[in-house]
């Protein structure tokens, strides 16, 4: 009589685990000293130093003597850039948010989800009155305090969204962030019914955004588009001012990828 076995997870290898901690911590706060590496971290000492000088001497990492702080190196960079994931939706992307940054005056994003962050991979800016947001390409945001994050969970099943909020810590930023994972799954409902998703001051004082889906998890990649602009420019009209703009970049955008998305319902053009 045969016996079957149960395939377990291969086991994964320590020193590789401890070397992309690092990496992933380096590249969350930008520069870190050994200290905090090892304290973040609760590597042995002996450890992080033979891990930090791989990591230094493959590219990885680089070190800045002065400072006695680490931050990524050049091959971090490099291999990011050979990243091809969404490169076809960008592609697709880019000339269509340009114009939508250019014809709004404004700043323009496409994000995708991970986990419960917005990942941004396309950013057009063309503000007209100098305020620049400091959302650039590369930056992850939390996704239940901005519009984005609430466009893209509701392209989830409401009990994958709920689970990806209750995994991460939900910071309050401003006195308008939403905390409690009930509050924030009623505005990703919302942004659900409605095709889109709206950010009054609840990231940052100040600022307002309008997010619409682009592509779903089901299609291949969870994108959303939105813009983002000083709440002193905005009037009575905001968000149908922009709304209509914002749709019809979505559906240029689809039309270019020549995506169809019929779970995801976009706010009526005209």
């Amino acid at each position: 009589m045969q016996h079957q076995t149960t395939a377990s997870p291969a086991p994964s290898v320590k020193s590789a685990d401890r070397a992309l901690a690092i990496v992933d911590l380096v590249a969350a706060r930008g520069y870190v000293s050994f200290t905090e590496i090892v304290t973040a971290l609760s590597l042995p000492r002996s450890s992080a130093h033979g891990l930090l000088n791989t990591l230094h001497s493959a590219g990885w990492l680089e070190h800045d003597p002065a400072t006695r702080q680490y931050s990524l190196g050049l091959r971090a960079w490099h291999v990011g850039q050979l990243y091809t994931g969404h490169n076809h939706i960008a592609n697709a992307a880019s000339p269509v948010l340009e114009a939508l940054a250019a014809r709004l005056g404004e700043s323009v994003q496409l994000a995708r989800l991970d986990g419960s962050e917005n990942a941004y991979f396309t950013i057009s800016q063309h503000s007209t009155e100098g305020m620049r947001f400091g959302t650039s390409v590369g930056m992850r945001l939390a996704a239940h305090a901005t519009a984005t994050g609430a466009a893209l969970l509701s392209n989830l099943e409401p009990a994958e969204a709920k689970r990806r909020l209750a995994a991460a810590p939900a910071p309050l930023l401003v006195n308008k962030t939403a905390v409690e994972i009930a509050v924030v799954l009623e505005r990703v409902a919302e942004a659900k019914q409605r095709g889109y998703a709206l950010d009054d001051q609840t990231y940052l004082a100040g600022s307002r955004s309008v997010a619409v889906p682009l592509t779903s998890a089901t299609g291949g990649i969870n994108t959303a588009i939105s813009v983002t602009m000083s709440a002193s420019r905005t009037g009575e009209l905001w968000p149908t001012d922009v709304l209509g703009a914002v749709t019809a970049a979505a559906h240029e955008i689809r039309v270019r990828l020549g995506a169809r998305e019929p779970q995801i319902v976009l706010p009526a053009l005209g």
